[in-house]
């Protein structure tokens, strides 16, 4: 009964040793990973779409409590006022998550642009989705209050030849953005209000 006792005890010292670690662990390289998915991933789309902005729109960034989510907002300032905001995204492509960010100018409540910046598409079909700058163009300047659709659902957005179904998940992912930036947007304009001083 002793032996049991002690090997309880091992094993029980042994199990918070190791989640201690793996805890700390997680803790110390998520920071890391972070800034790499920033500066590898999120970051050239966004600075591509921005790309005239006055500032880095990533470095710019903040992150707001959305009711359970907490969302990370990136920033564009033009003419010296920071006036638009990147919301990321997603929605079902035809083969998984397609991740994307969108760009909306706040000051008149258009698209400034929208980047795919994960895709696990079809090569040569959907994964277009990120590398066509033809087909990302295509938002940029489009008003809010119009639905983001393609042409066959009676939208304004030709989707990829062959890749319907991305274009369809990209544009529903387009349509989150503009939710949440409807939902947020007095929280946003104060905390960009606060930026320009």
């Amino acid at each position: 009964m002793g032996e049991m006792i002690k090997m309880v005890v091992v094993l029980t010292v042994l199990s918070v040793i190791s989640g201690g670690g793996l805890s700390w662990l997680k803790d110390f390289t998520a920071p890391k990973i972070e800034n790499q998915v920033m500066n590898l991933v999120k970051g050239p789309a966004i600075r591509q779409m921005l790309k005239d902005a006055d500032n880095d729109p990533v470095a710019d960034r903040f992150k707001i409590q959305d009711g359970d989510v907490e969302r990370t907002i990136f920033v564009g300032v033009f003419g010296e006022k920071p006036d638009t905001v990147v919301i990321e995204s997603s929605a079902n492509g035809f083969a998984d998550k397609v991740g994307l960010v969108v760009a909306i100018n706040m000051a008149n409540d258009t698209l400034r642009g929208m980047a795919v910046t994960t895709s696990k598409e079809t090569p040569g079909l959907g994964a277009r989705a990120k590398d066509d700058p033809a087909f990302a163009a295509q938002f940029a300047g489009k008003p809010l209050t119009i639905p983001v659709k393609v042409t066959q659902d009676g939208g304004t957005i030709n989707a990829l030849s062959g890749a319907t179904i991305t274009s369809r998940g990209v544009c529903v992912g387009v349509t989150k953005a503009i939710e949440t930036y409807n939902h947020l947007k007095p929280q946003l304009e104060e905390k960009i209000k606060s930026m320009g001083k």
